[in-house]
């Protein structure tokens, strides 16, 4: 299915042609990460919608608007988005793979701080894994650490 043209649509009317035209995408792929030294682990799991429209490509804007949004937000003075038009106005983003879709969501979600230094210290702070390697049950969830001698591919 092609997706139309929605340079200039409104954020929300492009998530919901998406919800009522395209086919929820479950991930195998969750994002494990610590933001601070004595926080648990923290899991990002892609949204099916959302990650369906990842795949489909036109309808999500690039990156670099969330965190322009996001800057505004950090101001002392903020009180409301003047530069939400972004949202509708910048040209969305084309199909990704799911990998490429999981990197985005990765940048949009977890705060820089953890994924642009991801690999200092004593241990990783972010480790993209398979669903089915987590612990089956949420027990201790609030416990979870990311493991001191998890092996990670670097990936230049």
């Amino acid at each position: 299915m092609d997706t139309p043209d929605f340079q200039g649509k409104h954020i929300l009317d492009r998530l919901d042609w998406a919800r009522l035209n395209l086919k929820k995408v479950h991930s195998k792929y969750v994002v494990v990460y610590e933001e601070g030294v004595d926080d648990c682990a923290r899991i990002l799991s892609p949204d099916p919608n959302w990650l369906a429209c990842a795949l489909q490509g036109g309808i999500l804007p690039p990156v670099w608007v969330y965190w322009e949004l996001a800057k505004d937000e950090a101001q002392p003075d903020f009180n409301n988005h003047t530069r939400s038009y972004l949202l509708h106005t910048t040209e969305p983003m084309p199909a990704m793979t799911e990998e490429q879709a999981i990197e985005y969501l990765i940048m949009k979600d977890i705060p820089q701080k953890v994924w642009q230094k991801w690999n200092t210290g004593n241990k990783p702070k972010l480790v993209i894994c398979k669903r089915e390697q987590l612990p089956q049950t949420r027990e201790w969830r609030d416990a979870w650490r990311i493991s001191e001698n998890v092996a990670v591919d670097m990936v230049a």
